[in-house]
């Protein structure tokens, strides 16, 4: 079993990630549908009921991997979630279609998509399985909140970094993707 400050500083990093991702989808609802329809993997007609659904569904599992009780069953679908997000970019990805916006960054922010998009999309499928597996039932001291806090903050800032690292360097111009 894991340390729960580990546990919790996962379910909180994929939280505030499914939650921002969802209320991106969800306030450009038309947006992400085109996205959808670009992937061009899913029924025409199904690509409205979609961009509903996946956002409704970050959403359940940001508020699930909240609640102590209910995070093994939100790590699981997070990570079940990640798979099909990796697998919908990696099939595009060998049909050539590099141009597609990879619908993670909300609106207004295209960012097409890239061989790395998938890699990140395992890691944090990875890390929600972990959520899944939960920790052990150690109380938590004050010192695992300040550690908790600290290491929220520290991965955020890295992850922030490294997306516009990445996304930064690949719309180059002369960069492959």
């Amino acid at each position: 079993m894991l340390d729960p400050v580990f546990v919790l500083t996962l379910c909180l990093l994929l939280a505030v990630l499914f939650g921002h991702a969802a209320w991106g989808k969800l306030t450009a609802r038309q947006d992400f549908a085109a996205v959808l329809a670009a992937y061009d993997l899913a029924p025409a007609a199904l690509n409205g009921v979609l961009s509903v659904a996946l956002p409704v569904g970050e959403a359940l599992i940001s508020a699930g991997l909240l609640v102590h009780s209910l995070r093994p069953y939100a790590g699981a679908a997070a990570a079940v979630l990640f798979v099909v997000y990796g697998t919908a970019i990696a099939v595009n990805l060998g049909r050539g279609r590099r141009d597609l916006d990879c619908g993670c960054a909300g609106p207004g922010e295209r960012r097409p998509i890239a061989g790395w998009m998938v890699w990140r999309n395992g890691v944090l499928a990875l890390a929600s399985a972990l959520v899944a597996l939960g920790g052990t039932d150690r109380p938590l001291v004050i010192a695992d909140a300040l550690t908790v806090l600290g290491a929220v903050t520290g991965f955020a800032l890295l992850y922030l970094a490294l997306d516009r690292l990445l996304t930064g360097a690949l719309q180059s111009p002369g960069v492959e993707r």
